[in-house]
């Protein structure tokens, strides 16, 4: 089944209510032809209020503008925008076959009903609900359902499919199955979509970019990678995973270097010049053996303060002696620091990521 590639243009879009609270900044962004974009922040940020107004559920401030492929839909009403929207509970008929929930759209717009029987059987094919089309939701495991639901949203070719939390309802372990799922199938539709969430690892796992809202604003857009490694500001630091503020004075800015526990780590160029870098959990190395000229040239000292098993690691809280906040290492499994112990820590240079300035929204 060939689905319509849209590039989706948002342009000074904003969004005033009616007591005057503003729930959304004057936002640009291009969604590309084909492309899985997740909208990401906490409750709050605006990011739902960015999904409806692209769906048209919502009327955006006067100069906002909205066009797919081209084409200004900003004062389209959502029923001629050519949008399909996936909701949280997936919202299908209960009372409904999995054939007649996928081609109630279709039936509804006066599709024939052999033209709706094939579009029916093609779109079971590719979301692989083959030997279910008699089932009732009910009678679906989670998964199946949320097959359903995607397969009922594109069945009428929509230029752009809409995702608003679909995963939100689900427990932890079938949220994660569902969300590699959903990611594999987003990539056989290749139709261009819009995946509003606020878990940061389903829209690391499902999305080919990210855009991070916060206050109302999107604070940057990028692949997660880029993102995780190289964020633009403090909130997307913090929110994509956790993060240590090492911080240093002034002397030891003037001379490039990071004090951490006893030694002096060279700065990277990136992180000349600043107070306060960035390091991630993971990147901090740990080791027992503080023997030998070799570490104390090249380890700090620390002393592990908490050690907690988290299944596939270890979390170590520790306490640096020129470092006024606890750091936070994640080591390997089987790693022997225990709590009270002594232990080296350095971070590559490469590692290390500047703190950008915070702008006030």
């Amino acid at each position: 089944m060939e689905l319509e590639r849209t590039r989706v243009d948002i342009v000074q879009c904003a969004k005033t209510y009616a007591d005057g609270t503003r729930g959304l900044q004057p936002t640009d962004l291009v969604v590309e032809p084909g492309e899985v974009l997740a909208l990401l922040g906490p409750s709050g940020c605006g990011k739902t209020t960015l999904l409806r107004l692209i769906a048209g559920l919502e009327a955006p401030d006067a100069g906002s503008r909205i066009a797919f492929g081209g084409t200004d839909v900003t004062q389209l009403p959502i029923e001629r925008r050519g949008v399909g929207m996936v909701f949280q509970h997936y919202a299908l008929f209960p009372q409904m076959s999995v054939e007649a929930n996928i081609g109630y759209g279709l039936k509804i717009r006066g599709v024939a009903e052999d033209e709706r029987r094939r579009t029916v059987g093609e779109l079971v094919d590719l979301v692989r609900l083959n030997g279910l089309e008699k089932k009732r939701p009910a009678e679906l495991s989670g998964g199946q359902r949320q097959r359903v639901a995607l397969a009922r949203a594109v069945a009428v070719r929509p230029r752009v499919l809409l995702l608003d939390e679909p995963l939100t309802a689900l427990d932890a372990k079938l949220k994660e199955s569902l969300r590699d799922e959903l990611a594999e199938l987003l990539r056989r539709l290749h139709i261009t979509t819009i995946h509003v969430t606020h878990d940061q690892q389903e829209a690391l796992a499902i999305a080919d970019r990210l855009a991070v809202m916060r206050a109302g604003r999107i604070v940057q857009v990028g692949d997660g990678e880029t993102l995780y490694r190289t964020p633009a500001h403090p909130f997307v630091a913090a929110f994509l995973g956790k993060v240590n503020r090492l911080e240093r004075d002034a002397a030891a800015r003037d001379r490039q270097v990071l004090p951490l526990g006893g030694i002096d780590l060279p700065c990277p160029i990136p992180c000349q010049g600043l107070d306060t870098l960035l390091a991630r959990p993971e990147d901090l190395e740990v080791t027992l053996d503080t023997t030998g000229d070799a570490f104390t040239m090249a380890w700090g000292r620390a002393e592990v303060v908490q050690r907690s098993f988290l299944g596939d690691r270890v979390q170590l809280s520790l306490r640096v002696a020129d470092q006024s906040a606890l750091l936070s290492a994640d080591v390997a499994r089987d790693h022997p620091a225990r709590t009270g112990d002594i232990v080296g820590i350095r971070i590559h240079p490469e590692r290390l990521m500047p703190l950008a300035e915070e702008s006030t929204p």
